[in-house]
């Protein structure tokens, strides 16, 4: 029950008050205003059951609440619903204070490093301190304003302590002009304390009516503009990098268009991926060192590189390696001023589909020229021929690779399915062999490259698109991280599909470990420290967990558990042993892993020398 007070205000708990803004807060969806939060995600404590619970729970109707088993996969799964509603919708995780908190701070990191919204509410200590200290409370010695939420404040957009009830009207549109924010956009978090939260005050009835936030979409500088199209004009091998923020920028299409017109060939960043199909004539696939044979020669001949909506981590650049032109200008297109100066890039500072719209008319009549065209012509048959070899069945009794797991499950999945995956190997080879059909199909968490995303992701990615087929892809070794989800996804009657790649350790690692030099060590089960391996049973727990599961002996029953899985409405889980020593010769470029100066291993010691000849090409 709330009390209006007949002045224009209504009294309500600090908590109820933060519950209902936040259910009033509206963006506009396809068939008119939605809400933008999308629900809540809580696990419930002594820090924030008796006050943000209370209100939660006689708000359901308005924000509905959902209950997951780990606070970090939660997070995960709200993250990738905000990821996959292309950052215009977004969810709240509330926990209690010490354990529950600090769960979430790797997602948070995630969400930061993505550049993705969240609101994170935290519980904190008692404001008064009365109590204290209180149970899961950290005490500094030396600063008594520090809580364990403070640990947020490197990973958060905006971070905020509510130690009085009225803040909330101060603070919380603070945090929805971050959340929105094409360029601020990322994590915010609230430490609540839990004795505030309890506390009444006086509230302007106003506060609560519903908001319409619009997302910001501002255009380029005109000389800007003006000087990127003199460039393009000028370049006579340009090449487009797409990031992320073409799709957040519900830009695909305009990008699409633009090439087509034009001829310019774009490569993807993992962000980027599928914001064009894969068949696009101007599709040269992944770039980096995760990228296609085709797109990485195209970014090594290239004399103009126009990055847009890319932050151009290390694995885009090959570490800062990959662009050798010498006469290479890099232009940045981005709607983060941060961004759009990175690595001396002439920078173009406006959103993606702003700029593609006023550049595009700026060059009516212009084409590529056609030896650049041609250059690339056999570099593009030699990848198709090399995604095939890649991806196709193994012969005899061979354990499958990765890349001929993926195969299957791409050949297996709808035109609109989306492939769901995070850490490990699986991310290069989707990178560079999962061909997109549709936007909005490809859904890889690699700019924090988290274990354990896997699984609660693909829950997100199911909330946000309920209507796709959602396909999780997951090593065994994330699997054991982070498995809890299955779980939720079937106590809501989400269905996922997910294929489980056992290849008995932390394959990917073992991999990087040996070409270092380094002797296979603490990575697969088999070269750890250990009295007996494990015989883990997938299978079985993920049925335990609610899911229908099975093994299957290789890739024709792969393929037949797939098709049995797409008629089904279950959470599938379909699990294959592959082999770990295997990964896809073809395309990729040099990444920057530091080798030891000093080892007494022969192998280091050769590592050591190639390593030192490849970092001369960084610029």
């Amino acid at each position: 029950m709330t009390a209006a007070t007949g002045t224009g205000l209504v009294r309500l708990t600090a908590a109820q008050a933060m519950v209902r803004y936040l259910a009033a807060q509206r963006v506009q969806g396809p068939d008119g205003p939605v809400p933008y939060f999308a629900g809540c995600w809580a696990i419930f404590g002594h820090g924030n059951v008796a006050g943000l619970g209370e209100a939660l729970q006689a708000s359901q109707d308005a924000l509905p609440t959902y209950r997951a088993h780990n606070e970090q996969a939660m997070a995960h799964a709200a993250i990738a619903f905000a990821k996959q509603a292309r950052r215009r919708r977004a969810m709240i995780c509330t926990t209690s204070i010490g354990p529950g908190a600090t769960n979430m701070v790797t997602a948070a990191a995630l969400a930061h490093v993505n550049r993705l919204p969240v609101l994170f509410l935290p519980g904190d200590v008692y404001a008064s301190r009365r109590p204290d200290p209180v149970l899961q409370q950290i005490e500094d010695f030396g600063d008594g304003t520090v809580s364990a939420n403070d640990c947020f404040r490197p990973v958060s957009r905006y971070f905020d302590r509510l130690t009085r009830p009225e803040q909330i009207l101060d603070v919380l549109p603070k945090a929805m002009v971050v959340l929105t924010d094409p360029a601020a956009c990322g994590p915010v978090t609230l430490g609540f304390c839990q004795d505030v939260q309890a506390e009444a005050c006086d509230y302007p009835e106003d506060f609560f009516a519903p908001r319409l936030w619009r997302f910001r979409q501002p255009p380029a500088d005109p000389y800007d503009l003006a000087d990127l199209v003199m460039r393009v004009r000028a370049a006579r091998r340009p090449l487009i990098i797409a990031g992320g923020g073409v799709l957040y920028a519900g830009a695909e299409a305009l990008l699409a268009d633009l090439a087509a017109t034009t001829g310019i060939p774009v490569a993807e960043t993992q962000a980027g991926k599928g914001t064009l199909p894969w068949d696009h004539p101007c599709n040269l696939g992944a770039v980096g060192v995760t990228g296609t044979g085709v797109a990485n020669a195209a970014a090594a001949g290239a004399d103009l590189v126009i990055g847009i909506g890319t932050r151009l981590q290390d694995f885009t650049t090959g570490s800062r390696a990959l662009f050798q032109g010498a006469d290479r200008t890099l232009v940045q297109v981005n709607v983060s001023a941060h961004d759009a100066a990175k690595q001396g890039a002439v920078g173009v500072v406006g959103d993606a589909a702003a700029v593609l719209t006023g550049l595009a008319p700026l060059l009516t009549g212009w084409r590529v020229p056609a030896d650049w065209t041609e250059a690339l012509a056999a570099p593009v048959s030699g990848w198709n021929q090399a995604w095939r070899a890649a991806t196709a069945a193994p012969d005899g009794d061979a354990l499958p690779s990765d890349a001929q797991v993926l195969g299957a499950v791409w050949r297996q999945t709808a035109e609109d399915a989306v492939v769901v995956c995070a850490a490990g190997g699986l991310p290069g080879e989707l990178h560079k062999l999962w061909r997109v059909r549709r936007p909005g199909g490809y859904h890889v968490e690699y700019g924090y490259s988290c274990m354990g995303y896997e699984i609660a992701g693909g829950l997100g990615v199911k909330m946000a698109e309920p209507e796709r087929d959602v396909h999780v892809l997951v090593g065994d070794g994330s699997y054991l991280m982070m498995n809890s989800e299955i779980a939720t996804a079937a106590m809501l009657g989400l269905k996922l599909t997910i294929t489980v790649l056992d290849n008995r350790g932390f394959g990917c690692i073992n991999r990087l470990q040996r070409a270092t030099g380094g002797a296979p060590f603490n990575n697969l089960l088999a070269d750890t420290r250990h009295t007996a391996l494990p015989a883990i049973d997938f299978a079985a727990h993920a049925a335990s967990l609610g899911a229908r599961a099975v093994k299957v002996a290789d890739i024709a029953g792969l393929e037949a558990a797939l098709a049995e899985a797409r008629t089904g409405e279950d959470v599938h889980v379909i699990v294959i042993d592959t082999d770990p020593a295997v990964s896809t010769a073809a395309g990729g470029a040099w990444w920057d892993v530091a080798v030891p100066e000093v080892s007494g291993r022969a192998a280091v010691r050769q590592a050591r020398a190639a390593y030192e000849s490849r970092k001369k090409d960084q610029r």
